[in-house]
């Protein structure tokens, strides 16, 4: 391997982590952040569908670098990850509002 190669090599891997480490905190943080938050009206249903397919996005690259993070904080991403697809199983309001709790002011 030349230089380059090397340099570039060593980039990606720590371009991977860092990427790696979002993919967790954004689920971990999007999962509390849905639990602990009572909604207070539907959204669109365009919003709808594209908060479920970043979800699901983000679950399928989490996937992709969980060799490049630490199995604890993949296994606590997961689990928000999953957690986020139960909370939308919960109720009709959690189904589209994508929060546990659901009442109008």
């Amino acid at each position: 391997m030349t230089d380059a190669q090397t340099t570039a090599a060593k980039k990606n891997a720590k371009n991977l982590r860092i990427i790696g480490w979002l993919l967790s905190a954004t689920l971990t943080f999007n999962f509390l952040w849905r639990a602990l938050t009572t909604a207070n009206e539907y959204p669109p249903r365009s919003s709808q569908i594209m908060e479920i397919t970043l979800d699901v996005l983000m679950f399928i690259g989490l996937f992709a670098v969980r060799t490049k993070i630490p199995t604890p904080v993949f296994v606590t991403a997961l689990i928000a990850a999953v957690g986020l697809f139960g909370i939308r199983l919960h109720s009709d309001a959690s189904w589209w509002t994508g929060h546990w709790n659901y009442s109008i002011r």
